[in-house]
C-alpha cells in the first residue's frame, strides 16, 4: 500500500476511535488493527499516539477553516459585496439549516466534534479548540449576523450579543442532542426551523 494513503488511513481510523472511546482509551494496537497493518508499520508513519493526535488537530483546523461558515464571519466584507443576496429571514433560516445539516452529516466534521467533546476535559489544547469552534466563533458569527440585520432594518435594535445567544445557543444544544440520538434529527431540524422563525417574529421590525 502506498505510504501516503496508509498515513491518511491511520488518521481516519484514529479519528473514528478517538471520537467513540477517547484518546487515552485508544491504543496503538487498536489503530493498527483498524487500518489492517502491524504496529511497526504504523510507527513508520507516526512516532507515537500524540503525533497522530497532533496531525488530526491540524487537519481538523484546516477542514474547519475551509468549510465552516462560522470561521468566515466577515459581515463587513459581505456588506461591501456588490452581488450579495438579500438576507431575508427565510434566507437566513435556510443558511443556518444548511450549515446544521453539514455539521451533522459530514463524517470528518462529525467525528472531530465528538472527539473534542470527549477530550475537552483531558487536553487543554483541545479544550481551547472546542471553545473556539463551538462557542466563540459561533457567537461571533451570529452577533455579526444580528448586527447586520439591525443595520438593514430587518431586526429591531437591542443587545446584539444577547440576541445572538438567544438565536444560536439552543441550536448548539440540539446539535449535541443529535450526536447522542441521531434518530431524532427530523425532530431537531423542525425545532430549529421553528426556533429561527420565532426569533425573527420576536425581533423583526413592525414596519417590515
Amino acid at each position: 500500500m502506498e505510504r501516503g494513503n496508509t498515513k491518511q488511513e491511520i488518521l481516519e481510523a484514529s479519528l473514528e476511535l478517538f471520537s467513540v472511546q477517547g484518546f487515552e482509551a485508544t491504543s496503538i494496537s487498536q489503530i493498527a488493527s483498524a487500518v489492517g497493518i502491524r504496529k511497526a508499520s504504523l510507527y513508520s508513519h507516526f512516532e507515537n499516539k500524540q503525533a497522530i493526535l497532533d496531525a488530526l488537530v491540524k487537519d481538523v483546523l484546516e477542514q474547519y477553516v475551509e468549510h465552516s461558515i462560522f470561521a468566515k464571519a466577515d459581515w463587513d466584507q459581505y456588506e461591501a459585496a456588490e452581488d450579495k443576496p438579500t438576507l431575508t429571514p427565510d434566507a437566513a433560516a435556510q443558511m443556518i439549516l444548511g450549515q446544521v445539516r453539514y455539521i451533522l452529516h459530514d463524517p470528518h466534521i462529525s467525528r472531530a466534534r465528538k472527539m473534542l467533546a470527549i477530550e475537552q476535559f483531558q487536553n487543554p489544547e483541545l479544550a481551547k479548540l472546542q471553545t473556539k469552534q463551538n462557542y466563540s466563533d459561533v457567537m461571533h458569527y451570529f452577533t455579526g449576523l444580528v448586527k447586520y440585520l439591525i443595520r438593514h432594518d430587518v431586526l429591531t435594535e437591542d443587545d446584539p450579543a444577547i440576541m445572538a445567544a438567544q438565536l444560536c445557543l439552543p441550536v448548539s444544544t440540539w446539535i449535541n442532542l443529535c450526536d447522542r440520538e441521531p434518530d431524532r434529527e427530523a425532530e431537531v431540524m423542525d425545532l430549529i426551523s421553528r426556533h429561527i422563525q420565532q426569533f425573527f417574529k420576536v425581533y423583526r421590525l413592525e414596519t417590515r
